[in-house]
């Protein structure tokens, strides 16, 4: 698969999350704007770490941070951040919290990502201006 048509899918994608959002997007935040603020959410190699984890299913914090090899409390604070922006839901039960990724297409996104980088994973891994 061409890199464009890759690209041209994960813009497709995107805009498909977004685009039921422009009527309640904020008035002073345009949509580029709006869609690099989602992807800083993936960014964090822990959060996309817990939303990898997620994709198994939902699990409570403690199942997360074995799965993801990360501290309870960094897990805790993560899943605060991806709640608070609406990629994880949390369901209490119980004494246990449990949390699933709330927006099924989050799964497409990594996915078309992980397709992405069997094409050019050597030049993000050789890029130098990501690491600022």
């Amino acid at each position: 698969m061409s890199s464009f048509l890759l690209g041209s899918r994960m813009a497709a994608l995107v805009w498909s999350v977004l685009s039921p959002m422009e009527d309640t997007m904020p008035k002073t935040m345009d949509a580029t704007a709006l869609k690099a603020k989602l992807f800083r959410g993936f960014a964090d190699p822990t959060r996309l770490a817990i939303l990898e984890a997620l994709l198994d299913g939902e699990q409570s914090v403690g199942e997360i941070a074995l799965a993801t090899e990360t501290a309870v409390a960094n897990v805790s604070a993560h899943l605060a951040c991806l709640t608070g922006c609406g990629l994880v839901q949390s369901e209490k039960r119980g004494k246990y919290v449990y949390y699933r990724v709330q927006e099924r297409r989050v799964r497409d996104l990594i996915k078309i990502a992980e397709q992405i980088l069997a094409r050019v994973s050597q030049q993000v891994y050789e890029c130098t201006r990501y690491d600022r």
